[in-house]
C-alpha cells in the first residue's frame, strides 16, 4: 500500500515544544519531521542516541553544537549533517521568525 504526504503540511502556528513526527518505521531506520519554532536543547542537555542520525534542514535556521566544537555549525535550508551513534549534541538555536524543518533518518 502506497501512502503520500506532505511534509509542510500541519505545522501549527504555536508551538510551545518541539514537534517530532515519525513519518516511516521499519526494523532498519526511522524517518521523522521536526519541526521547532525558537526552540534549543535545555542548558546542559545532550544527545547521546544508540543510533545514528542524518539530518536535513528544509526550511529554517539552526545552529547545532556537538561536545568537544568550540562554535556551533551554523545550519540553513539544503544543509544536512550524518551524526554518528554517541557522538553528543544539542540544538544551540533555532529561528524564532518561522518554522525550522528537519529531516531526520535514524538508521544502527
Amino acid at each position: 500500500m502506497s501512502s503520500m504526504g506532505n511534509v509542510y503540511a500541519g505545522i501549527p502556528v504555536d508551538l510551545p515544544s518541539e514537534l517530532m513526527e515519525t513519518l516511516l518505521e521499519t526494523k532498519e531506520f526511522r524517518v521523522e519531521r521536526i519541526v521547532s519554532r525558537g526552540h534549543a536543547s535545555p542548558v546542559g542537555f545532550w544527545y547521546d542516541q544508540d543510533e545514528s542520525e542524518w539530518v536535513l534542514v528544509l526550511r529554517g535556521r539552526a545552529r547545532l553544537l556537538f561536545e568537544g566544537d568550540d562554535q556551533p555549525m551554523e545550519m540553513g535550508p539544503g544543509d544536512f549533517v550524518d551524526i554518528p551513534s554517541h557522538r553528543k549534541h544539542r540544538v544551540e538555536w533555532t529561528s524564532p521568525e518561522e518554522a525550522t524543518v528537519w529531516l531526520a533518518i535514524h538508521y544502527c
